[in-house]
């Protein structure tokens, strides 16, 4: 199987639409994943006699034929389990093959080559005694039935989609506040190094972090090494994070509004190399990066998406593993600000930097069973607050000491004289020279779910 992984997610929000033909059944495809897939195979789930949407799953379409035979299985019995653990195991099954045609081939062309993985589906759905009432290939603009032998409405040849917007799926979409957000080739591009001449530079900053910053990461280290760098980069983070604070500028000074690359290059001219180079090196520190997950609401979650975006983009070869952490971040940051489209692209390629980090996995699969991002949302907050309370208790004694110690007539009294301190103890109310109180950092995302720790290679547990 490819390297994509595969994405579902619960029923469609917004109005109910009837959708009577193949062309509208099309037309939907966007609005119900939230962007126009592509290079993709999807399955929806059909419930009740109306034929009511539920869970979809997609999954890039295996390169090689041979891959088909699996990939149909799998998909067949993870679209069904998932449906079947929220209680509502589907009635039937609508597939969608999207590919556009490669070098001097045609839609028609691409209809025809796909057919066999199309038929494969059907019978992979079968065997679960699951009906497919349809199958359609996106190609080049146009639509194909697998399914349907009338040449009147489902033509050889294939129908034209329609044209953006024109739609009744698109007036209800508009109506509920459903966007989609352009190509999944596009989305997955805004996570991905440009391949602009700053990459050389970035790859020299992360080169001469890395002889720096690895050293202290890696299974092993010295941990008093660790706890400096993980102050170091929490610090860091938090400066580039105030820069990320102001609204992104969409129109320009002629009125017009901004294309998205503009915008993403704004953002990345607010992190210069050696930066970016150092905060990636850092966020494979496993407690570091959970601290920063919880950046997760409001202003607060929308700037750092926009920062851990960035830095998935300086992830240059041959550090692209390393873009596992910010991609997961800002994944999260997704989820839990609702924007679900994105969130499911940013830890599907966090899986493909590096398909066994933990964090990305659980949440992936979080988000895909349509679960509340609330549970692990309470989680991080009771972490912040524990670790907040025991910074507060810490400074304590030192207030108290400081208290003025006050006659039986009301006025102060002279302080008493310092008992002698034996040499090398700690004033009372101060630790140790050098010493800082951290609190508990935030672990166990999830509650009962494994905690999104694991080791490998040679970076510390993810």
């Amino acid at each position: 199987m490819n390297a994509n992984h595969h994405e579902t997610s619960a029923s469609a929000r917004g109005r109910q639409v009837t959708l009577r033909s193949a062309a509208e059944l099309a037309d939907a495809l966007p609005f119900v994943l939230g962007f126009h897939p592509t290079d993709s195979v999807v399955l929806v789930a059909l419930h009740g006699e109306n034929g009511r949407f539920g869970g979809r799953i997609r999954l890039g379409i295996p390169r090689s034929p041979g891959e088909w035979d699996s990939t149909a299985d799998h998909l067949a019995e993870v679209l069904v389990d998932m449906c079947a653990k929220r209680g509502t195991p589907p009635d039937g099954i609508v597939g969608f093959l999207c590919q556009d045609p490669g070098t001097g081939e045609t839609a028609r062309e691409v209809h025809e080559r796909l057919r066999p993985f199309a038929q494969r589906l059907r019978t992979a759905c079968g065997a679960l005694d699951i009906p497919v009432y349809e199958v359609l290939c996106i190609s080049g603009g146009r639509h194909f039935s697998y399914c349907c032998p009338n040449p009147h409405c489902c033509p050889p040849e294939g129908t034209p989609l329609a044209l953006g917007g024109t739609s009744v799926m698109a007036a209800a979409a508009t109506y509920a506040g459903i966007q989609v957000r352009g190509s999944l080739r596009e989305m997955e591009a805004r996570f991905k190094p440009t391949g602009a001449p700053g990459d050389t530079e970035q790859r020299a900053a992360l080169d001469a972090a890395a002889a720096d910053i690895v050293p202290r990461v890696v299974d092993g280290a010295d941990e008093e090494g660790r706890a400096r760098l993980r102050e170091t980069t929490l610090a860091l983070a938090g400066r580039l994070l105030n820069r990320f604070a102001g609204p992104q500028l969409r129109v320009g000074a002629d009125g017009t509004r901004r294309g998205q690359a503009a915008i993403d290059a704004d953002d990345d001219a607010l992190v210069d190399h050696s930066d970016a180079a150092a905060l990636i090196l850092g966020l494979q520190d496993r407690l570091t990066r959970d601290r920063l997950a919880e950046w997760m609401e409001g202003a607060e979650g929308a700037a750092a998406g926009r920062l851990w975006r960035v830095l998935a983009r300086r992830c240059v070869a041959p550090y692209e593993e390393y873009a596992a952490a910010p991609l997961t971040l800002a994944g999260w940051a997704a989820w839990s600000t609702g924007d679900e489209p994105t969130a499911r692209v940013a830890l599907s390629l966090a899986l493909q930097a590096d398909p066994e980090y933990l964090f990305a996995r659980l949440l992936h699969q979080a988000c895909n069973e349509g679960l509340d991002p609330e549970t692990l949302r309470t989680c991080l907050r009771q972490e912040r607050e524990t670790r907040a309370a025991a910074e507060q208790a810490a400074a304590a004694p030192a207030r108290g000491a400081r208290t003025r110690i006050r006659s039986r007539g009301g006025r102060p009294a002279r302080p008493r004289p310092a008992l002698p301190r034996a040499a090398g103890t700690a004033r009372r109310g101060r630790g140790a020279p050098g010493v800082r109180h951290v609190g508990r950092a935030a672990t166990r995302p999830g509650g009962p779910a494994p905690h999104p720790g694991g080791r490998r290679g040679t970076r510390s547990g993810r």
